[in-house]
Order: structure tokens, then C-alpha cells, then sequence
């Protein structure tokens, strides 16, 4: 992972060379950008590597045992909720795969831009005997439309872009060439915004959906 401040955006790349899985070591990277960025930023853009933006939790973690899953995942949720609270803009590039905890993150952002093609965004869960979370379920059920809610949370259905758009996990879908570029441009222009004012906003229209995901930062 790496971080670069450019005109105020917060720049945060997710790049571990193979599937950008959601494990210790970039949690212990990536929260502490996140306090980074409230102090030196008015937006932030996360990005992933070409072809993935994150396929979720590591796997090889969570079968470390079940302390050691409890803690990654109670590491995982607490991110998603700093995510969804975080009073700066939040604009996310999704470069190509966005898979279970990937998806969340793309719920979790404000802007979310897709690349066009043949990558997949699911919440697979049912597909592999869990059971979502009442913190995961909050999530999915503020930003999913309810046209697709129970195809995609319940049925574990794979989305392309285009379909990721009408479902809710996406805003925008562009050609690969253009995706930073339009990404990074979201995010300055929110940048420009009030930023004592975007917080408070932002802030009371979710407000019961944070207070119920904070009560639930351990389920």
C-alpha cells in the first residue's frame, strides 16, 4: 500500500501484487492513513491494482483459527465503519474485482468508479455457508437497492459494472484509461466542498446506520 497527497486528495493505492486481501498487515497500514489523512487531506481516493480492487478478507488468515479470525474480522468492521463515518469525501477506484469485504469497502465510499469489462462485484457469503453480520447486513441494506438486495446479499449474485451501477455498488463506469484520471477529479471536486459542513451532513444522513453498526463492531 502506498499513500501520496496530491492538490488535498489523499491518495491511498492498494497494491500487494496479487488480490488485494484484507489482512493484518494492511490494516496496520491502511487505518493509520486514514488518521493520516484526516489531519492533512479534505478527500481521499482509494485505489486498487489493475484488474482487482480486493477480493475480501485473507482467507489464510481467517483459518489461523477462530481468535485469530475473531480479530481480523473484528479489524475488518471496524474499518468499514470508519469508512462509512469518515467525515472527509471518500471516492473509491474500483480497478476490477471488488469481492466480500472488497464490495463492502465500495459500500462504504461515497463515490464509487468502476471499470468497464468483465470484473465482478459479489457479496458471497451465502455461496460459501456464512452468515452476514447484522454490521454487514446494515451496510448492504443502506447502499443496495432493494431491487437487487436479495439477489445480491442473499443469492451471492456476481456483478458486472454495468449491472454494479443499477444494484448500488457502483456510481459510474468508465474505460480502464480513464478511470484514475475520473476517479481522482470526483474526488478533488469534493474536495472543494465545506468541509466542516460535509462532515455534519454526511454524518446525520447516516447516522442510525453508524449507531447500529457501531453496536455491532463485534458480530
Amino acid at each position: 500500500m502506498k499513500t501520496e497527497l496530491k492538490n488535498d486528495v489523499m491518495i491511498i493505492t492498494l497494491d500487494d501484487g496479487k488480490a488485494n486481501v484484507v489482512g493484518h498487515t494492511l490494516l496496520d497500514e491502511l487505518l493509520p492513513a486514514l488518521d493520516q489523512a484526516e489531519k492533512e487531506a479534505k478527500a481521499i481516493l482509494i485505489v486498487g491494482r489493475a484488474g482487482i480492487f480486493s477480493a475480501g478478507f485473507d482467507l489464510k488468515e481467517l483459518q489461523k483459527g477462530a481468535e485469530q479470525s475473531r480479530a481480523l474480522v473484528s479489524r475488518g468492521y471496524e474499518l468499514l465503519h470508519r469508512l462509512y463515518g469518515f467525515p472527509l469525501p471518500v471516492v473509491s477506484a474500483c480497478t476490477g474485482h471488488g469481492i466480500g469485504l472488497g464490495a463492502f469497502i465500495l459500500l462504504a465510499s461515497d463515490i464509487r468508479i468502476g471499470v468497464a469489462g468483465d470484473s465482478k462485484i459479489s457479496l458471497p457469503e451465502t455461496a460459501i455457508s456464512m452468515q452476514l453480520s447484522p454490521l454487514l447486513i446494515e451496510v448492504a441494506s443502506a447502499r443496495i437497492s432493494k431491487r437487487h438486495i436479495i439477489r445480491a446479499a442473499v443469492q451471492s449474485e456476481n456483478y458486472l459494472p454495468d449491472l454494479a451501477v443499477d444494484a448500488g455498488f457502483l456510481d459510474e463506469v468508465v474505460d480502464a484509461a480513464d478511470l484514475f484520471a475520473k476517479a481522482f477529479e470526483a474526488a478533488e471536486k469534493l474536495s472543494l466542498l465545506p468541509g466542516e459542513f460535509y462532515a455534519k451532513n454526511k454524518l446525520g444522513v447516516r447516522k442510525v446506520s453508524l449507531e447500529l453498526m457501531g453496536k455491532n463492531l463485534s458480530s
